[in-house]
């Protein structure tokens, strides 16, 4: 019998700290959009924003509080009264409201950003955590800079939220600091050192400054995190989030390795990514991960006739698995007679041997001169070898 997989929950933060991506900001009815199909895609968890940033801001993420009734809705606050106050007024009427507080830990926020002592820190993060408790029974905390914070005092902090109430504390690497082995050692500590950490979900919220965003979340869910933090398309400041897509499929594409599930709808990803891209004008890289525009095209010869006779050899998952219509071969001079030949075909033409290799000279002629041979450079071709040019 096979044993049943361990759920993560996944947090889509692309309203709030992805919106925070230069040039990616959105307005309401944007937000709204997107948050629904957030919904379709099965995220557990929207942050829908920051309601004392802007009137706008407050707006939307109340809006999506009424209008979106699945997942948990959350919005951010920093440990202060007036910031909780106007997220759950913000909140209020959501059927799963859940309070989002951040707070830095680092001695060099507390130092430099705050000016307050470790020991303010944690009388503050007390105190915030049970004001939101008594608004809100769902309750996230948030250490910001977690990574560059000393361990002992970070599961002081951690002891001190979950006492008045937390029920989810959120380990961020806020500037991209930490590697994997490191933060799964981290999420390790956690849950060994701090009190009650049976009963509260650990998370990880992650940032891509040295690339290592989703390896880094992937370990604090294999040192025992329950919760992921991410973005679609990875967006975020400076360098981005952890990629919801890359996350979800990495443990679908390899389950031997990770043993968990997810509520993702796999076939709406490639949607998501798509709205996202136009709604913000910001387009996805074309070697993205999952979702890129190379993602499943194929220019060279050998992968071309692989993939021809059987996707498994250069494709991992199926498109279809991530909403993408189909692959796509990619005409150019790497390409090689048996991709021209299925391309010829599907246009509704058919050569011997000979005529093949006629197209085929005049085919990688062209292909150096040019980056991609098109539909309309291949009828010009045709047209040529049977004389009609």
């Amino acid at each position: 019998m096979t044993a049943k997989r361990v759920h993560i929950k996944i947090f889509d933060t692309t309203l709030r700290d992805g919106e925070q991506s230069p040039g990616c900001t959105m307005n309401q009815q944007e937000k709204l959009r997107l948050a629904v199909q957030l919904d379709r895609l099965g995220v557990d968890v929207i942050e829908a924003g920051f309601p004392i940033a802007s009137d706008g801001d407050f707006e939307s993420v109340k809006a999506i509080a009424i209008a979106v009734r699945r997942p948990i809705i959350a919005a951010l606050a920093r440990a202060c009264q007036p910031d909780i106050e106007r997220a759950w007024e913000a909140l209020k009427h959501a059927a799963q409201p859940r309070i989002h507080i951040v707070l830095a830990t680092s001695d060099i926020h507390l130092k430099y950003k705050l000016r307050i002592t470790r020991d303010q820190c944690v009388e503050q993060a007390r105190k915030s955590v049970r004001f939101a408790k008594s608004l809100c029974d769902d309750v996230e905390f948030s250490s910001e800079d977690a990574t560059r914070t000393d361990p002992d005092f970070l599961c002081h902090v951690l002891d001190a939220v979950v006492e008045v109430g937390a029920t989810t504390l959120n380990i961020a690497d806020t500037v991209g600091y930490t590697v994997p082995a490191e933060f799964g050692d981290l999420i390790t500590t956690i849950r060994q050192q701090v009190k009650g950490i049976e009963n509260v979900t650990v998370s990880a919220h992650c940032h891509n400054d040295l690339g290592l965003a989703v390896a880094n979340a992937l370990a604090a869910v294999a040192a025992g995190a329950r919760q992921v933090e991410c973005t679609i398309n990875g967006i975020g400041e400076r360098a981005g989030n952890a990629s919801l897509e890359e996350i979800v499929m990495a443990m679908r594409v390899r389950p031997d390795q990770y043993a968990y599930e997810t509520g993702i709808v796999g076939d709406q990803i490639f949607a998501a990514s798509q709205m996202l891209s136009e709604i913000t004008g910001v387009p996805v890289q074309p070697n993205k991960a999952i979702i890129g525009r190379n993602a499943f095209a194929h220019e060279a010869g050998i992968h071309q006739d692989g993939v021809l006779k059987n996707p498994l050899t250069y494709e991992i998952m199926t498109p279809q698995s991530v909403g993408v219509p189909d692959s796509t071969l990619v005409l150019g001079k790497h390409s090689g007679r048996h991709a021209l030949s299925i391309r010829c075909e599907q246009l509704g033409y058919q050569f011997d041997r000979s005529g093949l290799d006629d197209i085929y000279r005049r085919f990688l002629r062209l292909a150096d001169n040019i980056k991609h041979v098109e539909d309309h450079h291949l009828f010009e071709l045709i047209a040529r070898q049977s004389g009609r040019l």
